[in-house]
């Protein structure tokens, strides 16, 4: 593959990230939704319906190497972090029960949701793929919360540390870890070729991988920190230190039969709860991260869609998904509120909350394509609904009353 053609696709793929991210942040959305949206119109069904011999010869099948190399990269830099900044936010403590109910129904009414309709989305997956793989990956899939994006927006809106901004927050957090460790299942059952013996195979190997982090390199590299790095700022040989084992991590889970991003997560969990640490990583790896790695890994999700999503039986199974994943995602969140306390306004604002995809639903995505669970048709129809739930929370937040005084003091009292 020529240099020229992969410096002209990356021009391209970030002038269109950086232009769709403005236009979208001037209507008071986050950027990375505009982000996302530009790598579907990069895709076969836009850039590709308009310009198809050009589309064609920018993106040709042969010269996305590169590409799909710097976007795994990316991946599991965005993971890493992800993994480091797993912790509970502020004011959780006295949260525990209320955060539990709406992380565990947050997670549960979705997941059925998304079992519900595998029945009718079933024959649209690969040939081969198994009715309860597949299921289970689509309940895994609308059960998904995105911890980046509901901070960013809880952020812009000055309802951060809020008494719905730390459940909200909380819950993501308690809510994602069950379908991460939902979707390794998943991932691993359909990943194995040789029955249930593989299955176990990997099981045990996944086991010791957890052994190996958290009771190796986690005291190891506390160690090192406190050592070397007592101000929170590791220095460059600390810092190679740092990405070799994420990177080692990444390349173990890979090989176990499961996604890098797995990897990547689990190592950056297992490093100390440090805002000093996280603040430097943020400063030296996330920005290269999002500005430059991430846009790509769009782009290569957008050229996975298919216009047969927006057409004929392909556009209701199309609504059924959005269906599906805004009410068992908002329903959820507001029943697990409601159970602990909240009123219906706080409980609703609640689900809107949840109800925010964006990022994270595309690893989810990409996940589930290289493990061969979906297809291009659904693909596309999970990167629609990725957008469309993460686009429609301010706007929920907003009717259900998030710019009320009720939900914007932290002392408000429960209805």
């Amino acid at each position: 593959m020529s240099h020229s053609i992969l410096m002209l696709q990356l021009v391209v793929i970030l002038a269109a990230a950086r232009g769709c991210g403005l236009l979208l942040k001037y209507f008071g959305q986050p950027a990375v939704i505009g982000e996302m949206a530009a790598g579907l119109l990069l895709g076969p069904v836009v850039f590709g319906a308009i310009a198809p011999e050009i589309h064609a010869q920018l993106f040709a099948k042969e010269s996305l190497g590169g590409l799909s190399a710097l976007s795994t990269v990316g991946l599991v830099l965005f993971m890493f972090i992800v993994g480091v900044e797993l912790r509970a936010p502020d004011g959780v403590r006295a949260q525990v029960k209320a955060a539990g109910w709406v992380g565990v129904l947050g997670v549960l009414l979705p997941m059925a949701a998304g079992f519900a309709v595998a029945p009718v989305l079933h024959p649209l997956a690969p040939a081969g793929v198994g009715f309860w793989p597949f299921g289970l990956f689509m309940a895994a899939a609308l059960s998904i919360t995105a911890f980046p994006v509901m901070a960013r927006i809880l952020k812009d809106r000055g309802l951060t540390q809020t008494r719905i901004g730390r459940l909200a927050l909380s819950s993501a957090a308690i809510a994602d870890v069950f379908a991460w460790v939902m979707l390794a299942l998943v991932v691993a059952l359909a990943g194995v070729g040789d029955g249930t013996s593989g299955l176990v195979r990997t099981t045990i190997g996944m086991l010791l991988l957890l052994a190996l982090v958290f009771g190796v390199l986690r005291p190891l590299y506390a160690w090192l920190l406190r050592r070397f790095a007592p101000t929170g700022e590791p220095s460059q040989m600390l810092l190679a230190a740092l990405l070799l084992g994420a990177l080692g991590c990444a390349g173990l889970t890979e090989w176990l039969g499961l996604h890098a991003v797995f990897g990547a997560f689990l190592f950056g969990a297992c490093l100390p709860r440090d805002d000093r640490l996280l603040r430097c990583l943020v400063e030296r790896l996330e920005y290269i991260a999002i500005v430059l790695l991430m846009p790509i890994f769009f782009a290569l999700a957008g050229l996975n869609t298919t216009a047969d999503a927006f057409v004929g039986t392909g556009l209701g199974a199309l609504l059924l998904v959005l269906l599906a994943a805004i009410v068992g995602k908002v329903a959820g969140g507001a029943a697990g509120a409601r159970v602990a306390g909240y009123g219906w306004r706080e409980s609703f604002a609640t689900g809107a909350l949840m109800n925010a995809r964006g990022l994270m639903e595309l690893i989810v995505m990409k996940v589930g394509l290289d493990a061969g669970l979906i297809g291009p048709s659904l693909f596309t129809m999970l990167l629609v609904m990725a957008l469309v739930t993460t686009v429609m929370t301010s706007p929920l937040l907003t009717w259900f009353g998030g710019r009320s005084p009720d939900l914007a003091d932290p002392a408000s009292s429960r209805a």
